[in-house]
């Protein structure tokens, strides 16, 4: 039996919403076993110049990044949706193990089966060096703001 991720395709507005706090929330577990469920067995992504294909490559991707980006919290926004395809803006918090803070400023383009994997993910992704002080994603998005955009810089 093959295994769905709701929400399902035709997405609204709402739906499309919900999509994308899922993958805030599951990314931001830094669990690339938990991360990789939402995919397609064999899901292909283009994740900057890296190109990766199917699951066991994806927890590979996520097992390497995450141990890259220390301390990595994440805030997507729905930048656009159409039946099975939705767009996001996100940006991402980081540092590396020399301690310098980076801010991670991306665009994502995903496109799901009938059972709501996605088959198919592209990112592009700028990083900018910042102070410590200069932070302002800590954890997981709190309840209260969820939908809210942050600021691109």
């Amino acid at each position: 039996m093959t295994e769905e991720r709701p929400p399902l395709p035709p997405f609204t507005r709402e739906t499309a919403l919900q999509k994308v706090q899922n993958a805030e929330d599951a990314w931001n577990t830094r669990d690339p076993q938990k991360v990789a469920l939402a995919y397609t067995e064999d899901s292909v992504w283009r994740n900057r110049d890296i190109f990766v294909t199917g699951r066991a490559e994806i927890i590979e991707f996520l097992t390497w990044k995450w141990e890259r980006e220390l301390d990595y919290a994440l805030r997507k926004n729905l930048w656009s949706f159409d039946e099975n395809r939705i767009a996001v803006r996100f940006q991402y918090e980081s540092h590396d193990s020399n301690g310098q803070w980076w801010r991670s400023y991306g665009n994502e383009l995903w496109e799901f089966d009938e059972h709501g994997l996605m088959r198919r993910r592209e990112a592009s992704i700028n990083d900018v060096r910042i102070d410590e002080a200069e932070r302002r994603i800590f954890g997981s998005r709190p309840k209260e703001e969820y939908g809210q955009e942050y600021p691109l810089r």
